[in-house]
């Protein structure tokens, strides 16, 4: 579904100069894409510095599990690593096209998990702080996918991943001081939210934030600088009831 938005419309919502003065200055993270000898539009990832749903299986094989595929031929060995040069292959590549094929089909097809209790009072008082203290800025709460894709079963449809899948500058508390393609140290793709309130359900150890450094919701929140600072103080001054419909809101998606 994220490949499905309109890259015009993502781009729309870049203000890069901060021209409406309000702090948040999102912009795109071009990447150049080899394949297709063209910039896209990079969606996924911490950084969005990948471009499509398949890249970013296969480079999560390849840089989290070490198997190589026709899109990362290569072995994930740094120039020093020489045991890992040396090492024994699974195969050239050691993830088969079919395979690589069958696990994006499983993703790309996997139902976002659907919202709990969204007619509960608390929930909708949460939804309107949520408005209140600008997160919506940046989490983008409704988008609506393109009407012409394949499958047509993605086309033309409202979905909810709470991200407008731009960067933007989180501040020095959150920086990993690692540019990527775009993106700066300092800079981050807005992380969608939709199924974070199963978070707990589903790890045995939930971290959030891209380090997981943050246990919980709240925690997570308040680790916000740079351009969600204002969002951050919103939070930290709001009455505690506003801030427990809140995080009602926030584990309801």
């Amino acid at each position: 579904l994220i490949e499905m938005i309109d890259k015009q419309e993502i781009v729309s919502w870049q203000d890069p100069n901060d021209a409406n003065a309000d702090g948040i200055s999102g912009r795109v993270n071009w990447i150049w894409d080899d394949i297709m000898q063209t910039r896209k539009i990079g969606r996924f990832g911490y950084k969005a510095n990948i471009v499509s749903l398949d890249r970013q299986t296969a480079n999560a094989f390849h840089e989290d599990l070490g198997l190589t595929s026709a899109l990362f031929p290569d072995e994930n060995c740094s120039a020093i690593q020489h045991d890992c040069q040396k090492a024994v292959s699974g195969g050239k590549p050691e993830l088969t096209s079919e395979q690589l094929h069958a696990v994006n089909f499983y993703l790309k097809f996997l139902a976002v998990p659907a919202p709990r209790n969204p007619d509960n009072s608390e929930v909708i008082r949460g939804r309107a702080v949520f408005d209140e203290a600008a997160c919506a800025a940046c989490h983008r709460p409704q988008i609506r996918t393109q009407e012409n894709t394949i499958p047509k079963a993605f086309a033309d449809r409202l979905i909810a991943p709470y991200s407008d899948f731009l960067l933007h500058d989180m501040g020095e508390d959150l920086a990993d001081n690692r540019p990527d393609n775009g993106a700066t140290g300092t800079e981050w793709r807005t992380a969608p939210l939709w199924g974070i309130g199963l978070a707990e359900q589903v790890g045995d150890k939930v971290g959030y934030l891209h380090d997981g450094r943050a246990t919980t919701l709240l925690e997570a929140i308040l680790w916000h600088g740079g351009e969600g600072q204002k969002s951050r103080d919103a939070v930290i001054n709001m009455p505690k009831s506003d801030r427990d419909a809140l995080l009602e809101s926030l584990n309801s998606l």
